[in-house]
């Protein structure tokens, strides 16, 4: 019994029970290493936080989608204090949450229901302000210089963007709502999309 706890405990508790500790054996946790570490590095070069990319893949690849910082610690082989500041940062760009585990002092952290849709609507809004700035700088540099030209085309490439990406986010909807709808059994609730 204590074992099965211990398991849970180190799959990011959460009720996860029985379930995810017949799983966690099924798995190669070697194999599990290697894709948090490639998808780490992926996040990485792509230019996020290298302990917060290793952080949030270990978060996205446990089944609960939450470890605590003790969890996150062991598995990554690293110490608290990277943990903490990792942690921080995904916090701030808000892609992880902190709650307070049920009972005791520590905090659990987890990633955010629809983390990828959540983190581009975030930079769809970077765009619209970069596109007002780029605007505000033709202005200034002069719409017939080559610099205002060039300023000017960014603004227009960035309020293109812009639109086309909120189409792409509401098919993303109706895609993931359809999904959802199929999977669920006739006049029952809605299976887990991922």
């Amino acid at each position: 019994m204590r074992e099965m706890a211990a398991s849970a405990d180190r799959d990011g508790g959460g009720g996860t029970g029985r379930a995810a500790v017949g799983r966690d054996r099924q798995r190669d946790t070697e194999a599990v290493s290697r894709f948090v570490e490639r998808f780490a590095g992926e996040l990485t070069d792509a230019g996020m936080q290298r302990m917060a990319a290793r952080v949030f893949a270990a978060l996205l690849a446990s089944d609960s989608g939450m470890m605590t910082s003790a969890e996150l610690a062991e598995q990554l082989q690293i110490s608290p204090a990277a943990v903490s500041g990792a942690v921080r940062y995904l916090t701030q760009v808000e892609m992880v949450g902190r709650e307070r585990e049920p009972g005791s002092r520590r905090d659990r952290y987890r990633l955010h229901g629809d983390v990828w849709y959540e983190t581009l609507t975030r930079r769809d809004q970077l765009l619209s302000r970069w596109e007002g700035v780029m605007r505000e700088g033709a202005r200034t540099l002069g719409p017939d210089t080559p610099a205002g030209v060039r300023v000017a085309e960014t603004a227009e490439f960035f309020e293109f963007i812009q639109k086309e990406f909120q189409q792409v986010l509401v098919r993303w909807r109706d895609h993931k709502a359809a999904r959802r709808e199929a999977a669920s059994p006739e006049g029952g609730t809605p299976g887990p999309v991922a």
